[in-house]
């Protein structure tokens, strides 16, 4: 079965960047649209960015989209969201999710595949 492991997280200062890496072990997701959603302290979970199977359309909030991009390598099986400037009100736990199936891509609850999480950390 094929599994989501999040990495990249960290601490970082406000103006700094972070890549985070969604991984896939036990399958390929070169078949998946996939997501990811950031969860706040004390906030809803909220989708982020997604990008379809081939990588040919990218989707990103508007409050983000001058600063985060996503893109993917499916020879490596790996989906990345790269952030820019990043902003303490992007202090949340990041998280990548996948399915193959056509569905609202803002909808947690549409997804096949969840991983457990980074922490993002936007503090001086």
């Amino acid at each position: 079965q094929v599994q989501l492991v999040e990495s990249g997280g960290g601490l970082v200062q406000p103006g700094g960047s972070l890549r985070l890496s969604c991984a896939a072990s036990g399958g390929t997701l070169s078949r998946h649209f996939v997501g990811w959603f950031r969860q706040a302290p004390g906030k809803e979970r909220r989708f982020v960015a997604g990008i379809t199977w081939s990588g040919g359309n990218t989707f990103v909030i508007d409050s983000v989209k001058d600063r985060f991009t996503i893109s993917r390598d499916n020879a490596k099986n790996i989906v990345y969201l790269e952030m820019n400037s990043l902003k303490r009100e992007d202090t949340a736990v990041y998280f990548c999710t996948a399915r193959q199936s056509e569905a609202d891509p803002t909808n947690w609850d549409d997804y096949e595949l969840w991983g457990q999480g980074t922490q993002v950390t936007v503090s001086s």
